[in-house]
């Protein structure tokens, strides 16, 4: 069986930040790599997002208070300090890791051209990758989805347990 490629997708709020950590804690002596991406919240008010790579480190993407040419909606984006403490720190480990999480391939991580190598990269080689992607969009975010090898998933959250199980099982088979 070759490598494990899966796209999960689904409307905002589905659930697939959840799915993807649920899919981590199935892979135990793993060695995966990676990130997610999460909202930074405050009073309840959505003010940006921060990427959490697998190994803890953290930081922030996109605020409303980032000041940027590189805007999306009314974030700034932090495409330098992303390409360096994510996308660099990921691709260093493509000969180490067997499984690789990359959630999520979005609008504002598709704005570098240095994570958008980084995914094709791992989709030509033969490791596994399991990533989440928009549901809407074109550009990169469609060639992925039409990627040869890949399998599409749309999650919802009635039938997320099942795909984090699936998608488990299907990993700890490859690896």
């Amino acid at each position: 069986m070759g490598a494990v490629r899966i796209l999960l997708t689904g409307l905002p709020g589905c659930g697939k930040t959840t799915a993807m950590r649920g899919i981590v804690e199935r892979l135990p002596g793993v060695k995966a790599a990676g990130f997610y991406t999460e909202e930074i919240r405050v009073g309840g008010v959505r003010k940006g997002f921060r990427w959490r790579r697998l190994d803890g480190a953290e930081g922030v993407l996109a605020h409303v208070d980032i000041k940027s040419k590189v805007r999306v909606g009314k974030y700034g984006v932090d495409i330098e300090g992303f390409e360096r403490d994510v996308v660099e720190v990921i691709g260093s480990l493509k000969g180490e890791a067997t499984v690789f999480i990359i959630d999520e391939i979005g609008k504002m991580e598709c704005l570098s051209e240095k994570f958008v190598g980084l995914v094709r990269g791992l989709l030509e080689s033969e490791v596994n990758i399991v990533a989440t992607v928009a549901k809407k969009g074109g550009g990169f975010m469609r060639e992925v989805k039409e990627w040869p090898g890949v399998r599409v998933i749309e999650l919802t959250r009635a039938d997320q347990e099942r795909v984090v199980s699936e998608v488990g099982g299907l990993l700890t088979q490859e690896t």
